[in-house]
């Protein structure tokens, strides 16, 4: 959620912010509307001060102007009796009054939070302006020594590459037809070695980011309340991407939600708290099965491990003070943490700087991280597929923008106790996601007998196995 105070001193910043990201908002009428409550609000404040006042001196007014009636008859007597039942009814009218402004600004306020929910955080003036994902922008890419994607995959390793489906189909390493009986499309069965490998690479990220780079390991739950989703600022923009438990249907008090990140559970870990100063930044990773509905992905890539229903990935969350040098040098350190981790396993990839309409409503800066797939692109009966990238990561930066939604603040200064609170700066980045990343690593490091050489970090959790097949 942005800063309504700052969308009030400047709303043409947030207009504009809107436009780049392709988002419609009315920020007019929000305008108007936080304008209209906040003059309701300082008339209901004066007349509560009214009441106050009252409260205080129309006791003895009355009081004295009750023990001036002894003696007196006929007309002055009414005269003082009448202005005794106006003073009388001065308080009930200003309650009166108060409450009908009151009325009026909770009318107000739930338009004023549906309106500032779609609002996005503007972007970072570096960010590229584009009108989709076409638009974004290659940062750098890097290679194993030897390999160079822009030449054909058989001319360099001597042999036509083997797509993820063809691999996993000759290795028995996953059943799609059985997963589709299950739980029908974008589903899948990891088998055997399939199976195997899948939980090396969650394991392999788990260490990599606990024992090597100092993150907290957490769990967290991915069935979630839709403050969580709200919170985190996956609602209201994202809800078709979201499965939906209708708890309240069967007799519960709320509706759950099965999350699309480990992101939701890390950043909800701290909702409604204020953390001190010295404590931050919080690293956390977790790993976790996550949920997606790919409603908006009809005929894209559906077959295969790329665009399912149901994955395991490994995520990373910082929260750190909210400073805007602080939270672009974590955010360059966590692709920086990815891109180790990459190039341990021998994965070419390329970083993509994100553009305006890439962004989505809550991030600043987002910069992808696309890996290599031999198996992607266009084909030829002659030599295969031409190979392409694929996403496999995504870092974002978000300020204070779902710390402000979920009230995580910290206090500084110091200990707690002292020293103003401030929202916190929060940052996120996939480490790794399973089975997709399967994918790159099969064809990448697939051999021309059919087998896959299992890169050396991956060995220790592969029983000491070299190769699969």
């Amino acid at each position: 959620m942005i800063d309504l105070k700052k969308l009030r001193e400047n709303p043409a910043h947030f207009q504009l912010g809107a436009k780049a990201k392709g988002i419609p908002v009315d920020i007019e009428r929000l305008v108007a509307l936080d304008a209209e409550r906040r003059r309701l609000q300082t008339e209901s404040d004066r007349l509560k001060a009214d009441q106050n006042r009252l409260a205080k001196e129309v006791g003895p007014q009355i009081g004295k102007l009750k023990g001036s009636l002894k003696g007196k008859h006929g007309q002055e007597a009414r005269s003082i009796e009448l202005e005794i039942e106006a003073l009388s009814a001065k308080p009930t009218q200003l309650k009166a009054a108060v409450q009908e402004l009151d009325a009026k600004i909770q009318e107000l306020d739930p338009k004023i939070s549906e309106i500032l929910l779609h609002v996005p955080l503007p972007p970072d003036g570096d960010v590229p302006v584009g009108a989709s994902a076409d638009d974004n922008v290659e940062i750098s890419r890097w290679n194993p020594t030897g390999f160079d994607p822009s030449k054909p995959f058989h001319a360099q390793r001597g042999f036509r590459p083997k797509t993820h489906l063809e691999l996993v189909r000759d290795l028995r390493l996953a059943d799609f037809e059985r997963g589709v009986k299950l739980g029908g499309a974008r589903s899948y069965i990891l088998t055997g070695d399939g199976m195997a490998l899948h939980l090396a690479l969650l394991r392999y990220a788990i260490d990599f980011m606990v024992s090597g780079n100092g993150f907290l390991p957490m769990s967290v739950p991915v069935l979630v309340r839709e403050e969580a989703m709200v919170g985190t600022g996956f609602f209201p923009a994202g809800r078709e991407q979201a499965y939906h438990i209708e708890e309240t249907k069967r007799g519960g008090g709320y509706d759950m939600h099965l999350t699309g990140t480990g992101e939701v559970g890390l950043m909800g870990i701290h909702m409604d708290e204020i953390l001190d100063e010295a404590d931050l930044p919080r690293k956390y990773v977790t790993v976790s099965t996550c949920f997606r509905r790919e409603a908006g992905a009809a005929g894209k890539d559906t077959a295969g491990l790329y665009r399912i229903h149901q994955f395991d990935k490994v995520e990373q969350v910082v929260l750190c003070r909210a400073d805007e040098a602080e939270s672009r040098a974590w955010h360059k350190r966590m692709i920086g943490y990815v891109e180790e981790l990459l190039r341990s396993l021998s994965i070419p990839y390329r970083l993509l700087q994100c553009c305006t309409a890439d962004l989505g409503p809550k991030n600043a800066d987002m910069v992808d991280i696309e890996s290599w797939m031999p198996g992607r692109g266009d084909f030829s009966a002659g030599t295969g597929p031409a190979g392409a990238y694929g996403e496999t990561h995504s870092a974002s930066r978000l300020y204070d923008f779902q710390c402000r939604r979920l009230n995580t603040r910290y206090r500084a200064g110091g200990a707690a106790g002292k020293g103003d609170t401030v929202f916190c700066h929060s940052l996120n980045n996939t480490v790794l996601a399973s089975p997709r990343f399967m994918i790159p690593l099969l064809e990448n490091h697939q051999q021309a007998d059919g087998t896959v050489a299992i890169p050396e970090p991956l060995r220790p959790y592969m029983g000491g196995r070299s190769k699969i097949g």
